[in-house]
């Protein structure tokens, strides 16, 4: 049996980036391998299940997605193994009750069994072994989200992946809080639950899942994450900011934003080094990639990836599309269709 719905929390009265939201649900069960493949896979990483020795096996998934996070609850009976063909490209937090798991992809396995969860980066599993019964939380957060995140609380680009440790602990603390969210999301967004009439409560719950996930585990930013915070930048560096940001899509030069800042160059590239950790070419380039990437996300369809870039000074396409998707987690092409 297959049950498929979406659902969308659009409202007039909402915040622009909330009525972009949809919600959409797919729930499915059965004993057929092919229809769990095709439900397991991703456009860019196709997975094939099979029943291992033959045995009989049955499933019930049920994902529900919002914005670039989605949760699921998923039963399986038997022993089923996998092989993906290709990488995902989110974060995946198993977070079991029942029953073992196993994921290849590292040089040792993972393994995933009540009381321990397991975050797993894009490649970390391209294959999987399961033993039923067992039953388990997803939450699938997209790269793109991640390296944003990271980008926000660091006030610099964030490229990659972050190393993230693959166990957590769910028995107390951070990991039993983050099975509490990611279970309060599922239920409360399942069918009809009391989630879907409030977006800002799922968008917190999303915001507060994420945000554990990135100040609570350990990965390759915990350390620079737990210093305190930089003093205020000061005056010199602001006025180089506001000026970047009022004349962003002029042809600026470092010798002109030390003039308006009133300070030497060097003096203005000291300060930047020292209260943003970059320098200011490379923050008036980042201010024109976020200014690029939501003008091709709120473009109306009748203007080229080409004219878009070249409002913000991006001239080499191509260089623009490996950054960009070092950046974002996509191509720029994909970002207008969207």
């Amino acid at each position: 049996m297959s049950v498929r719905s979406d659902r969308h929390t659009a409202g007039s009265s909402q915040p622009p980036a909330l009525q972009s939201m949809a919600l959409r649900e797919t729930a499915r069960s059965g004993t057929d391998l092919d229809e769990l493949s095709e439900v397991l896979s991703t456009p860019n990483a196709a997975i094939k299940m099979t029943a291992e020795r033959n045995t009989s096996i049955a499933y019930r998934c049920n994902f529900i997605s919002v914005g670039d996070v989605s949760v699921a609850d998923c039963s399986y009976e038997g022993t089923i193994v996998g092989q993906r063909d290709g990488v995902i490209d989110r974060m995946t937090i198993f977070l079991p009750t029942e029953g073992n798991m196993s994921f290849g992809g590292r040089r040792e396995p993972i393994y995933s069994v009540p009381g321990r969860g397991v975050i797993l980066e894009p490649r970390d599993a391209s294959g999987i072994s399961i033993s039923g019964p067992r039953r388990h939380l997803c939450m699938f957060i997209d790269q793109a989200m991640i390296t944003r995140r990271l980008t926000h609380m660091f006030e610099r680009t964030i490229s990659g992946g972050i190393d993230i440790h693959p166990d957590i602990d769910l028995t107390a603390g951070p990991g039993l809080v983050l099975q509490q969210l990611v279970s309060t999301l599922h239920s409360g967004l399942s069918g009809d639950g009391p989630l879907q009439g409030s977006p800002l409560a799922v968008n917190s719950l999303r915001e507060a899942a994420v945000y554990l996930l990135l100040e609570a585990c350990s990965h390759r930013y915990s350390e620079e994450l737990a210093r305190p915070a930089p003093a205020p930048a000061p005056r010199h560096v602001k006025r180089a900011i506001d000026y970047m940001r009022e004349h962003i899509t002029e042809p600026l030069s470092l010798d002109d934003i030390a003039a308006v800042a009133e300070v030497s160059v060097r003096t203005l590239q000291q300060g930047f080094r020292q209260f943003r950790n970059t320098t200011p070419m490379s923050y008036l380039h980042e201010l024109r990639m976020q200014a690029l990437h939501r003008d091709l996300l709120e473009c109306d369809g009748k203007q080229s990836v080409a004219e878009i870039a070249l409002r913000w000074g991006f001239i080499h396409l191509g260089r623009l599309a490996a950054e960009y998707r070092k950046r974002f987690g996509e191509l720029p092409s994909q970002t207008l269709k969207r």
